[in-house]
């Protein structure tokens, strides 16, 4: 790199510290912090209804996690974060406002460690901090919370005569701009998740090397721009300004480590194991094995992915034999005996399930991949209180699972507590983002409940609720 460029880049990322960093408040022209919340809250319960969304406790208590990180470093938050995985070929990731943040199978899957997750994690999360879009959204111009939940779909799922239809009926031509980010946006973003990358003593380079990935692939598919860089603009210029705040701190320096990076490796490839391209995905690991450049835990790692692999296609054993090979590798990772123990129950092999199950229960109790699991182990075993008590406390710690309701219901039903049972329904539905079938749920509790009861009281509320998600 010559003398001038790099000259050019320190004052450029100089100046932007100086706009970014300056004291005075932005003035804000848009939502309000209370209208934002309001909006969240809407937005929050129908989001299923315009993404597909891979709903999985596993994968929804990793991203939390990583995101809580990033929370602490970050301040007092202004909202309740919600992370969701998103299932799309489209490169992509998205923060809606009041904390909503999307991450897409597509963008995830072109990541290699867990440091390039948290800077994009970090980044969207600086533009909710930053207020970025409530700021640009005029009060009058979203006719309703269906009409930018429309919006936001078309946005991020991408071009094509679906997506231009739902973006065409929901939002005029000049409104969608208020869905954009500006380059000082981005420059903005960019330096809050630099920061809290060093806050937490990450390696800033995975944040370089999302930036190469981005600007990679927009060189690769010069003919259909990716969303993300549509939203988030100038990939070249961002990854000039991040490089250049890697070599003024030049001092520091984290080295990343195989320990981190089991958990993300785990969670990309069970990602993968769950999107829609399997045939793609057996070519990757395949290669990753067979690569002399591979190191034994990247080989070992990728053979856990075809055994995730497997047990989408129903090869159990096969499955389970990868499985063990991963586990004699890692006898510490204890999140692998859940999974053996998941393999063993869909191959029906119940009783070995649980007792693979139970042990790593009493060790990690309250750990919601774990307790969600051997709820619906019992459950087939016919201990439907003990399922029963786990499902519910799955749904305390992710409220917004649906599945969860969906498995309560269905006990409740062989219970004889129909009222309850349909009580658990509508909170399915209400998540499902089908607020006209969870309405009509609720009404038929709150109606046949005893009066006074908490199930009444609960059905109202919940009615209450929705009634407040349906005001214009």
């Amino acid at each position: 790199m010559n003398m001038i460029h790099t000259v050019h880049k320190i004052i450029a990322a100089t100046l932007a510290c100086v706009l970014i960093t300056s004291t005075c408040p932005p003035q804000l022209r848009g939502f309000t912090i209370g209208e934002e919340k309001e909006l969240g809250e809407k937005l929050l319960y129908t989001v299923r209804s315009a993404f597909p969304i891979i709903d999985d406790p596993d994968l929804y208590q990793y991203l939390n996690d990583i995101g809580g990180e990033v929370l602490e470093v970050a301040g007092i938050p202004y909202f309740d974060y919600h992370f969701y995985i998103v299932k799309s070929d489209q490169f992509n990731a998205f923060a809606a406002p009041s904390g909503l943040i999307f991450f897409y199978t597509n963008l995830v899957e072109s990541m290699n460690s867990e440091d390039e997750l948290i800077s994009v994690i970090a980044h969207e999360i600086g533009h909710v901090v930053k207020r970025h879009l409530a700021s640009r959204m005029k009060k009058g111009t979203v006719i309703s919370i269906a009409s930018l939940g429309a919006a936001l779909a078309a946005l991020a799922l991408g071009g094509g005569a679906v997506s231009s239809g739902l973006f065409v009926s929901s939002m005029a031509a000049g409104q969608s701009a208020q869905l954009y980010f500006s380059r000082q946006d981005e420059a903005e973003a960019d330096l809050l998740a630099y920061k809290w990358m060093q806050d937490l003593h990450r390696d800033t380079r995975g944040q370089k090397r999302m930036l190469q990935t981005m600007k990679r692939i927009t060189r690769y598919r010069s003919d259909q721009v990716p969303q993300y860089l549509l939203t988030h603009p100038d990939p070249e210029a961002r990854l000039d300004y991040v490089e250049s705040l890697i070599e003024a701190d030049s001092s520091y320096h984290v080295a990343e480590e195989e320990r981190a990076n089991f958990a993300f490796l785990r969670f990309k490839y069970r990602i993968m194991s769950l999107d829609s391209n399997p045939t793609a995905a057996k070519a990757y690991l395949a290669s990753k094995m067979s690569d002399g450049r591979s190191s034994e835990f990247e080989e070992t790692m990728a053979l856990y992915g075809l055994a995730q692999l497997d047990r989408q296609e129903n090869n159990y054993e096969r499955s389970l034999t990868r499985l063990e090979t991963v586990i004699n590798v890692f006898p510490e990772q204890w999140i692998l005996q859940v999974d053996k123990a998941n393999v063993l129950a869909e191959h029906g092999a119940l009783e070995q399930a649980r007792m693979t199950l139970e042990p790593v229960y009493r060790s990690h109790v309250g750990d919601a991949y774990v307790e969600f699991s051997l709820g619906k182990i019992l459950d087939k075993l016919g201990n439907k209180d003990q399922a029963l008590a786990l499902f519910r406390n799955v749904a305390a710690q992710i409220p917004e699972l649906s599945e969860v309701y969906f498995e309560i219901g269905k006990i409740l039903s062989t219970q004889g507590k129909r009222l309850e049972a349909r009580y658990h329904l509508g909170k399915y539905n209400l998540y499902e983002g089908k607020l006209k079938l969870a309405e009509g749920n609720f009404k038929e509790v709150a109606a046949q409940s005893q009066a006074g009861s908490k199930l009444q009281q609960d059905s109202e509320d919940m009615l209450a609720l929705i009634e407040r998600l349906q005001k214009k």
